[in-house]
């Protein structure tokens, strides 16, 4: 008696994560993440415009809750570390699906921002590690004496040596440059780009990022001008 065998073609779905759509929904949601510790983080800093005593204060009561703070600072992390993992699958498979380079290459549609997103990240990157090292461990010390818990001081000190502020502003540049794009890439993986909505999403976006800019290169630029309170 003969027997039939009907083969099966084994379906392997494909993880959403792992997908397009996936990581660009990793990056929307890190993105949201981020955006928001920058924007808060600013304004935490802009307390260093009311004087020694309240940006003290301001850095004790971080330090208050050790639980809540290193539970932030995990999230952080395993934010920036998912952003950059997505963002590098991403450039991955965009540049996989265009094995060979253009003769001439033409920058059409695309703003000066995007173009920087993928060098403009590993800077930032580096950026945040050096100002973690300055002004949070005091590993680095470039202007004088950490002092823990000294925030207004270590900020004076630190941002007196010309160097560093201009590598402060420079980054901040590179992070409202990233942060223009990235923001509008955000509104437009949530499905909001509509050409109804499109021009007003990306002046919010424009103007979110000049805001974050404007609000953390303010310390540096007062403190080397000599204006402080």
């Amino acid at each position: 008696m003969a027997t039939t065998v009907i083969g099966t073609r084994e379906i392997r779905p494909i993880r959403f994560w792992e997908s397009t759509n996936g990581q660009k929904a990793i990056m929307a949601v890190t993105g949201i993440v981020l955006l928001l510790f920058v924007f808060f983080h600013m304004l935490g800093n802009l307390q260093f415009f009311e004087g020694r005593e309240q940006i003290n204060f301001y850095g004790a009561a971080l330090r208050r809750f050790p639980e809540a703070l290193w539970a932030a600072r995990v999230i952080l992390l395993v934010s920036v570390v998912l952003h950059i993992w997505s963002s590098v699958k991403l450039a991955v498979r965009k540049n996989g699906a265009r094995p060979t380079g253009y003769t001439a290459r033409k920058n059409i549609n695309s703003s000066y921002a995007s173009r920087t997103m993928y060098w403009s990240g590993p800077i930032l990157l580096a950026f945040i590690i050096y100002h973690l090292l300055h002004l949070t461990a005091g590993a680095i010390q470039p202007g004088g004496a950490f002092v823990e818990g000294d925030v207004y001081g270590n900020l004076v000190k630190g941002f007196s040596v010309w160097y560093v502020s201009l590598w402060y502003i420079i980054s901040m540049i590179l992070l409202g440059l990233h942060i223009r794009h990235g923001a509008w890439s955000l509104f437009q993986s949530l499905g909001m780009n509509h050409p109804r909505h499109t021009p007003l999403l990306k002046k919010l976006a424009m103007l979110f990022a000049v805001v974050v800019v404007l609000g953390y290169v303010a310390i540096p630029v007062s403190i080397l001008a000599g204006v402080r309170p």
